[in-house]
């Protein structure tokens, strides 16, 4: 996959309709993402090391103990997404600088979850499972959104609708970021 050098508003431009958010590699978001895509990798392969590199980035923005409760979590949450969806979940390789479509979606579900915008959480969920029983995940993304707020971990209100939008490309993802 290439990569164009024209960026705008964190979004990159991959060509035809694909794009890539870059977000800055610290903060809210990037370990929701970054968390997402060593969990869903460590799933997917077995291999310990990458829920290893994901416990990492934890440990070192939140300090072992509250890291411990954050990443048990998102444990639950990834656990759950797979378990429920019906389609596979894409993700990037760690050391990816972007997220992809899913990664993005994953991270506005968890910043509809803090911000109480319930129909951005369906739509995410929807989008991300496939699968209209996304309840559980719902409820998964809530525990996971909750611990990182008592960690005082705010995502950005805007990371709601902006990441769905335009991860999906579709107006229903950022309509429903506004409820």
């Amino acid at each position: 996959m290439s990569f164009h050098n024209k960026q705008l508003n964190g979004m990159v431009d991959m060509g035809s309709s694909s794009q890539l958010y870059v977000p800055p590699r610290q903060g809210a978001e990037w370990l929701v993402g970054v968390g997402f895509r060593c969990w869903l990798a460590g799933y997917d392969t077995g291999d310990i090391a990458c829920w290893e590199t994901g416990w990492n980035e934890y440990s070192k923005a939140l300090g072992p103990e509250r890291a411990k409760r954050a990443v048990t979590e998102l444990a639950c949450w990834v656990r759950t997404l797979r378990g429920h969806a019906s389609r596979k979940i894409e993700y990037y390789p760690f050391g990816c600088n972007g997220f992809c479509p899913d990664e993005c979606m994953a991270v506005s579900l968890i910043a509809a979850s803090q911000h109480s915008r319930c129909p951005a959480m369906q739509a995410c969920a929807l989008a991300l499972t496939g699968s209209s029983f996304v309840d559980p995940v719902i409820d998964a993304a809530n525990a996971f959104g909750d611990v990182l707020q008592d960690a005082d971990l705010r995502l950005s209100p805007e990371a709601v609708a902006a990441l769905a939008a335009n991860s999906r490309g579709g107006e229903n993802a950022a309509a429903a970021g506004r409820g």
